[in-house]
């Protein structure tokens, strides 16, 4: 067995090699469709060379590795830009969500699961997470997306929004209300849903950048087994906050995934300011100092985490941290990058992708201030968890469901 350093070097040369054939001179002009299955192929040889599933384990077709070698691998593919971001959420927590509770009581679904992981794994089949809903906000419980028992099954009615790559996924992983006449937390169950039964309506949302990676997804009478149920009934919120645990420790980027200080500076070499250079003004050179003392701070509670993973820990909630400070940190940067162009900050290239281009990285930052749990719920995480203060009043905790005023 490899060290992780070895790990490492050996991760990156494949990656280096998979950069020329499915990188991102490889990936400009294509369509999403195209793209998707030059990802696909990716998936497939990423499989192949044994860079699938690195901590899952080995009799689900995983590596059977630790976190420190996928947060290894994670962090070397970050560096390029591979066509990943259509399996991110499946992969990341529908899937574990399915090797953990959708076995069956007895095992019975063990075979069908391994499957899933498989043709997951080699981009075959694209997982989705239905949580979000027009009318919850950050309020995972408040969701009003209803299933009713009907024999030995469940019939599913309801939307959800927000959705990402919906609209390519075979399954998804979806909380529904089952009981209203309970408080809203005990009302809940988790399920399995086919993406492609009858019933499913996928519609694509434009974001401001053009993009379609969200979706709203309407239920109209969508019939599902029991075998689908992955929860105790009422015991679905237990295996929300699961899916959002289960696979916290993804690499962290102290740019929120957006272009670093570096190429801030680079951007405004040939910029002035009432005539000199704005790289010499004081507002400037602030503004810089600040992001760099947000982002070197977030460098080093990441190596934190690594040494607790590397020696058998448990990292604590202070990861909350990353991503409020680092995608803030992201739009303000991105936000001055434009300003300070003046009308040449107005140029927007179609082609852009966020780690390179400044209009890219801000009109695709608020985004990112919302998915994953909002700054709000980042805070009181914060509060709670780090700072050890008291829980927010909650009027509505303890009543049920239907007597909220809605």
């Amino acid at each position: 067995m490899t060290g992780p350093e070895e790990f490492r070097l050996r991760a990156r040369a494949w990656l280096e090699q998979m950069d020329r054939t499915h990188g991102l001179e490889v990936r400009r002009g294509r369509d999403q469709v195209a793209d998707l299955a030059l990802g696909r192929d990716y998936m497939a040889r990423r499989a192949e060379a044994g860079f699938a599933g690195i901590n899952w384990p080995a009799d689900m077709g995983g590596q059977g590795l630790g976190y420190v070698e996928k947060l290894l691998f994670q962090t070397e593919e970050m560096r390029f830009h591979l066509p990943t971001d259509y399996f991110g959420v499946s992969l990341s927590m529908p899937i574990p969500m399915l090797m953990r509770y959708g076995l069956g009581e007895h095992g019975e679904h063990r075979e069908w699961v391994r499957e899933r992981v498989r043709r997951a794994m080699r981009g075959d089949e694209i997982w989705c997470q239905l949580f979000s809903e027009p009318s919850v906000g950050s309020d995972l419980a408040g969701l009003r997306t209803r299933a009713e028992r009907e024999g030995d099954g469940w019939v599913l009615n309801g939307q959800k929004l927000w959705t990402t790559w919906a609209q390519y996924s075979d399954y998804g992983i979806i909380v529904v209300r089952t009981d209203p006449t309970v408080s809203k937390h005990r009302g809940l169950t988790y399920f399995w849903v086919d993406m492609r039964a009858k019933g499913v309506e996928v519609r694509p949302v434009k974001l401001l950048n053009g993009s379609t990676e969200v979706n709203e997804v309407y239920f109209d009478n969508v019939r599902m087994d029991d075998r689908q149920r992955m929860s105790p009934v009422g015991g679905g919120f237990a295996l929300a906050v699961a899916t959002l645990m289960i696979e916290r420790y993804s690499a962290s980027d102290s740019a929120g995934y957006g272009p670093s200080i570096a190429q801030f500076v680079e951007h405004l070499r040939g910029a002035t300011i009432n005539g000199a250079p704005a790289l010499q003004d004081g507002r400037v050179r602030a503004l810089i100092a600040r992001n760099h003392a947000m982002r070197a701070g977030l460098q080093v509670i990441n190596a934190r985490s690594m040494q607790l993973l590397q020696a058998g820990m448990v990292p604590g909630p202070e990861g909350s941290l990353n991503k409020l400070v680092s995608v803030r940190s992201r739009q303000k940067l991105s936000e001055q990058a434009l300003d300070l162009l003046g009308a040449a900050g107005l140029h927007y290239d179609l082609d852009g992708v966020p780690r390179e281009d400044w209009g890219q990285s801000w009109l695709q930052a608020p985004t990112n201030r919302i998915a994953g749990g909002a700054d709000e719920i980042l805070l009181n995480t914060i509060a709670e968890k780090v700072l050890g203060l008291p829980q927010d009043h909650r009027p509505d905790k303890g009543i049920p469901f239907n007597q909220i005023p809605a």
